[in-house]
């Protein structure tokens, strides 16, 4: 149907406002207090494009009611699903639609399929199928639903399509987290408009009520409609922002060589403890942190109040955390050696380490420590419980207490105080040692959550062996040493 004729119950897109008309509407409407300026050396992955905001629409209402190029349809592999969006869909488009889907001969997951839009006001109507969400094939499914997002988009490139409206592509049926998704859907259209974007000139988020606050949340991540709320979102970014077209990212295991990481420079001639204080304060991180020494001489004076001391610790994380977001970390997330899994017996979030997989002598600990905070800042605001796999662990791969020392001092309180549990599985003896050693003398309140696992029957008392994704070599080792039982487990499709 041309849209010139549509029904008056058809929205045109060219009078709904776009992401940047409505915060420059809040903007002039609003009495705000001055807020901090950005820093110009910090920027995010997602900077400010006010072009790129120009062709974004956020709108609350039916996707098939939309005046533009295409809509999209989320459906089964059969094309033939019943929900809100695919029902209201064929209602407005006609019988001639079912007809058409059945010369399709369905579409798989991740896939995106065109027809004609019939009756709607809309030329066409590309069909995707999302995945059905399952917490142990994570990676799987965002891979999927990227695909159904980036296919969705490539056609609108061929077809050269001017505008195309979204709607929420993970249906309820298929368990997928809104948020979650939300992430995936706005970091795909974000990477294709910077790279294709004179092929599109609007794209419409077409969300629901429900839909509409989780999208109003999460755009300014990755559609900043100035420099304060580009800074500002930066801590909020999720550990996985995806690739350079915004797919989640399972790269090919890689090291990054630094030479000499953590060596002072040779040049330098100062001697002793003042050597030591100097050393300390050229490091990067020593940088954000200001003048460590004259701040530790007023500790010492008891010139700093406790307050004083958790204002200044929390602006230097903050500092840290936008560093986090910032870098390039996709070198240290290759390794897998820090990741998150599922929940244990008691509902919380399952952090894994994987010793083995920790080349120490060739890693940038500065980074590995950005890594680090990049990953847990979000998961540390709820309890949680970290699984840590000695198993073949060699003098190559175990972090000395200097580095845990200053993980622990860098980390946020809530960190430490929702931390509930380590497991640490297939100690050795002298990992134990070390263990007691540094949980004695070098850190306190750690020692108590400390449980030595010898085997992972033990572990499975804790936490369910399906809410774990194992290295393939620990199971193997574990079988080894204590028996075939453990070898019916298998180990996860992502690893």
């Amino acid at each position: 149907m041309d849209p010139l004729g549509a029904p008056s119950q058809f929205v045109d897109i060219d009078a709904l406002p776009s992401w940047n008309n409505i915060y420059e509407a809040d903007e002039s409407n609003s009495d705000k207090t001055p807020v901090e300026k950005p820093q110009p050396d910090i920027r995010s992955p997602f900077p400010y494009r006010k072009d790129i905001n120009a062709k974004i629409i956020l709108w609350r209402g039916d996707v098939a009611l939309l005046n533009c190029t295409a809509i999209v349809n989320t459906s089964n592999e059969s094309l033939t699903d019943k929900n809100p969006v695919s029902d209201s869909i064929f209602m407005h488009a006609g019988p001639e639609l079912r007809d058409e889907l059945q010369k399709l001969k369905g579409c798989r997951t991740g896939e995106a399929k065109l027809t004609k839009g019939f009756n709607l006001a809309a030329r066409f109507i590309i069909h995707t199928v999302g995945p059905k969400y399952k917490s142990r094939y994570r990676t799987a499914a965002e891979s999927s639903l990227y695909s159904c997002y980036r296919n969705v988009l490539q056609l609108t490139k061929e077809q050269a399509m001017s505008s195309v409206g979204f709607c929420v592509i993970n249906s309820v049926k298929r368990g997928y987290p809104l948020e979650d998704a939300t992430h995936i859907a706005l970091r795909t259209v974000r990477r294709f408009l910077e790279i294709h974007g004179e092929t599109l000139e609007r794209v419409v988020f077409a969300v629901s009520e429900m839909e509409q606050a989780t999208y109003q949340k999460l755009l300014p991540l990755y559609f900043p409609r100035s420099l304060e709320e580009e800074y500002h979102s930066l801590p909020c970014l999720p550990a996985d922002i995806g690739n350079s077209e915004g797919e989640p990212v399972v790269p090919e295991r890689q090291i990054r060589i630094s030479e000499k990481p953590g060596a002072p420079d040779d040049n330098s001639d100062e001697e002793g403890l003042e050597a030591d204080f100097s050393f300390i304060g050229s490091h990067a991180f020593a940088r954000m942190e200001g003048d460590v020494d004259k701040r530790r001489r007023l500790i010492l004076q008891g010139q700093l109040s406790e307050a004083t001391l958790q204002k200044q610790h929390q602006r230097n994380y903050n500092r840290w955390l936008c560093q986090a977001r910032a870098e390039d970390l996709s070198d240290i997330a290759s390794l897998k050696a820090l990741y998150q899994t599922g929940v244990d017996n008691c509902g919380r979030t399952v952090i894994v380490v994987v010793g083995r997989n920790i080349p120490v002598t060739l890693l940038d600990m500065e980074k590995a420590l950005l890594y680090f905070i990049h990953v847990m800042d979000h998961i540390a605001v709820k309890e949680y419980v970290i699984v840590y796999f000695h198993t073949l662990t060699s003098d190559y791969n175990n972090l000395d207490s200097d580095f845990l020392k200053k993980l622990y001092d860098v980390v946020d309180i809530k960190y430490k105080r929702n931390l509930k549990a380590v497991y640490f599985v297939h100690p050795t003896f002298r990992s134990k040692v070390s263990t007691w050693f540094f949980t004695t003398f070098t850190v306190s309140g750690l020692k108590d959550k400390i449980h030595y696992v010898e085997n992972l029957q033990q572990l499975f008392t804790a936490i369910s062996p399906e809410q774990i994704d194992f290295p393939p070599f620990v199971l193997e080792y574990d079988a080894r040493e204590n028996g075939p039982y453990y070898s019916s487990y298998p180990s996860s499709p992502d690893l």
